[in-house]
């Protein structure tokens, strides 16, 4: 069995220019863009975690808060919440930055389930997270709730059988 690791180890933090071939025609970043970036960054937390290979499994619902233009510099922010036992949960922050007009603001967080493989593509057992701080124990507590949802919504799992989750809604 892996040896757990403190949740600070897999924190990832990446950084991007938007450039013009990012842009769509009202010089925003484009949101297929963006996931691209938020994917990469996830899946390296995701890496350093397992010390392995990952796949995407999901992706949560990514709203876009704020429109990121040509010329900011985007900061992603990742780190894994929580792992079961071949799956997980990375959850990521982005920041855009106008760096001459000395503004940052948040656009965009979502949460990313990564499963770590084999070299034959097989899924395989990963390090438990070790929360440190109140905000990293908050959000492994409620990883097991959202990872019952996605379960749910996927059809791989009955409502019934998400015990958390349906103590949360108190249903």
């Amino acid at each position: 069995m892996p040896q757990p690791k403190l949740a600070k180890e897999s924190v990832t933090v990446m950084t991007e220019m938007v450039l013009p071939n990012d842009t769509n025609t009202l010089n925003n970043l484009m949101g297929g863009r963006l996931l691209h970036f938020m994917d990469i960054a996830a899946a390296i937390a995701a890496q350093k975690h397992s010390n392995r290979v990952v796949v995407t499994a999901s992706v949560d619902n990514v709203s876009f808060s704020e429109p990121i233009r040509l010329g900011n510099i985007v900061t992603m922010k990742a780190q894994v919440t929580r792992a079961f036992s071949s799956s997980m949960e990375v959850f990521i922050e982005v920041w855009a930055e106008d760096i001459p007009a000395g503004v940052r603001v948040s656009t965009n967080s979502a949460f990313y389930t990564f499963v770590a493989v084999d070299q034959s593509g097989r899924p395989i057992e990963v390090p438990a997270v070790i929360p440190e701080t109140d905000e990293e124990k908050e959000r492994y507590a409620s990883a097991l709730r959202r990872r019952q949802l996605r379960l749910v919504l996927a059809g791989r799992m009955k409502p019934q059988d998400a015990q958390e989750l349906r103590e949360f809604l108190k249903v």
